[in-house]
């Protein structure tokens, strides 16, 4: 049985749809972000990374959140306002 791997804090991202905001709270939920996202820079690509090897308990949820965090905001998709570590 698989195991969510969880973020705290989640990382408040906006949606598709004007006002959406998501709290995206573990790598799986991350990971889904990413694959969505249309700018690929170098932060998505790291994210990339540090969410599969999370999925592979190669590295720590709390270091995909961080990458993800950073893509987020690369991508334009940061809500700052919305998270509660900043």
């Amino acid at each position: 049985m698989a195991t969510t791997r969880w973020f705290n804090p989640p990382v408040p991202v906006s949606g598709t749809q004007f006002g959406m905001t998501y709290m995206v709270s573990n790598v799986e939920a991350a990971a889904e972000h990413l694959l969505q996202w249309t700018n690929r820079g170098p932060k998505w690509r790291l994210a990339v990374r540090a969410c599969t090897a999370a999925l592979a308990d190669k590295a720590t949820p709390q270091e995909a959140r961080r990458c993800f965090r950073l893509a987020a905001i690369e991508e334009g998709r940061f809500r700052a306002a919305l998270e509660g570590d900043d």
